[in-house]
């Protein structure tokens, strides 16, 4: 099967759809009507709400950056994957306010608590007091990476990597979010809408159906693989191809 035809079978697949995403209300009310006609947007554990409601900052920062984002025709084609120029222009965008590449490390420190009996009163009554210990994992969080973090705000972004790359962020994010370092995360990455593109320029087996694009990561989000961690995925369209009629 090609890559085309792959892509058009799962693109007709249900389980892709984001069926368990917020009510696309509240994303409506929160994203200006210019930025949705260029990007899709899906919230899942009412992302968009609390980084509009609780980080206003940083989502404005994010929704500038989106608004300035623009690709052409010639960064589509040339090679270099997530390490080509659209990236780039990415961190063009948020370098400059201070969203810097972040990596979380940490020991898990376990308490035990107990009573254990000391003595006997005369009486035969026992007489307990507290005990407890402590045991320590190191290196319980160790090397998980964010491209983008700011005041508990995580960005990232998938253009054409492979689909599992997915699983790496939605990990990280998890485990930013259980250890209390951020409250929602963004993943932004490609719309199934630029396979228009992709196929007019006859590159569409460059970017196949197993690399990373919206349907890989609704299917993920689906199943519930951000765990507890609020994301908000946000699709490039074509209306961010500068030179695409």
């Amino acid at each position: 099967m090609s890559n085309e035809e792959e892509l058009q079978e799962e693109e007709g697949d249900t389980s892709l759809s984001p069926s368990l995403a917020d009510a696309q209300s509240l994303v409506d009310a929160r994203v200006p009507e210019a930025l949705r006609s260029r990007y899709d947007f899906f919230s899942y554990k009412n992302a968009v709400v609390i980084l509009a409601e609780t980080h206003p900052t940083e989502w404005a920062e994010l929704l500038d950056a989106l608004d300035k984002f623009s690709i052409t025709k010639e960064m589509i084609t040339e090679g270099g994957g997530n390490e080509s120029r659209i990236p780039k222009a990415i961190s063009a965008c948020l370098r400059p306010f201070n969203w810097h590449e972040t990596v979380i490390r940490g020991d898990l420190h376990v308490k035990l608590i107990w009573r254990e009996v000391v003595r006997i009163t005369k009486s035969g009554k026992p007489v307990t007091a507290e005990r407890d210990s402590t045991l320590v994992r190191e290196g319980f969080l160790d090397g998980h990476k964010i491209d983008y973090v700011k005041n508990k705000v995580a960005f990232d972004l998938e253009w054409n990597s492979k689909d599992q790359t997915f699983d790496r962020d939605l990990y990280a994010f998890n485990a930013f979010y259980q250890a209390g370092a951020i409250d929602a995360a963004v993943l932004l990455t490609r719309s199934a809408e630029l396979n228009e593109v992709f196929s007019d320029l006859g590159i569409a087996g460059k970017y196949g159906a197993s690399t990373t694009w919206m349907g890989k990561l609704l299917y993920r989000l689906n199943a519930g693989r951000n765990g507890g961690c609020p994301v908000l995925a946000i699709g490039i369209r074509p209306g961010c191809v500068a030179d695409w009629p």
